[in-house]
């Protein structure tokens, strides 16, 4: 392993800590000396790396420090390039063109090699399968779902019909036919799976609504879990993602 790649290994094991951890417990997860270990952190200190605390307290890094050039292994970087492709075709176009933009940024910032294999990646994504096109833009949906503001849609249920619910969006889930809002539905005081393409218009708003995001998808995770292992009478060790519609109860 080169200096280089050791010192990454380094940040990144003091990211995944969000609390003081000790040098030999450092020096154990990345199998070098305990004076290795001082030496690197030090090296990183003068490169701005924000790392508090010393031998016998324990280290740990505040949030803001990247460490340049960036270097990802081969696997790494061909998960990028596949993750960007996916989204490009599967997303919605301003997503997709984030991700295009996202890893321009990251290929300006790689040593010259690995540029190389950027550019060079061998996976592809094929094409989709044809799905319903989405009459609203999907980059409201994830602006609501980034402020957790309530989302009033018109709703076509099963058979056409239409309904009007104010929701408090979640998650988007996007599957290879179908896109799927997960929302607390205020109508029915229940988490409600909407397809993105029954919508037939969306309006955000400025209200808020009450609690925490992570707090609601927790709670589904949880009622989606009940659901299938009552259905299955066991537990589905799948996706905790629906793939039907239950907006229509």
């Amino acid at each position: 392993m080169s200096r280089s790649e050791r010192l990454l290994d380094l940040i990144q094991v003091l990211r995944r800590h969000r609390t003081p951890v000790s040098g030999k417990a450092l020096a154990d997860e990345l199998g070098i000396s305990i004076r290795t270990l001082y030496r690197d952190i030090v090296t990183l200190q003068g490169q701005g790396a924000d790392i508090e605390g010393e031998p016998g307290l324990g280290y740990v890094l505040r949030p803001g420090f990247m460490l340049p050039p960036l270097m990802f292994s081969e696997d790494e970087l061909e998960a990028l390039v596949l993750g960007q492709r996916w989204v490009a075709r599967r997303a919605d176009r301003r997503l997709g063109d984030a991700a295009e933009n996202a890893l321009s940024k990251i290929s300006a910032v790689l040593p010259a090699d690995l540029r190389e294999k950027v550019d060079a990646n061998g996976l592809l994504v094929g094409p989709s399968v044809d799905a319903p096109a989405d009459r609203i833009d999907l980059a409201d949906i994830r602006r609501a779902i980034r402020a957790e503001r309530k989302l009033e849609i018109a709703y076509a249920v099963d058979g056409g019909e239409r309904t009007e619910r104010t929701v408090w969006p979640l998650a988007l889930g996007f599957f290879e036919r179908v896109r799927m809002l997960i929302s607390w539905c205020e109508l029915r005081q229940d988490f409600r799976n909407f397809r993105t393409d029954r919508i037939l218009s969306l309006r955000p708003t400025e209200t808020r609504y009450p609690g925490k995001r992570q707090v609601f998808l927790k709670r589904w995770k949880e009622a989606e879990q009940a659901h299938r292992t009552n259905a299955l009478g066991r537990p589905d060790c799948g996706s905790m993602l629906p793939f039907s519609d239950s907006s229509s109860s």
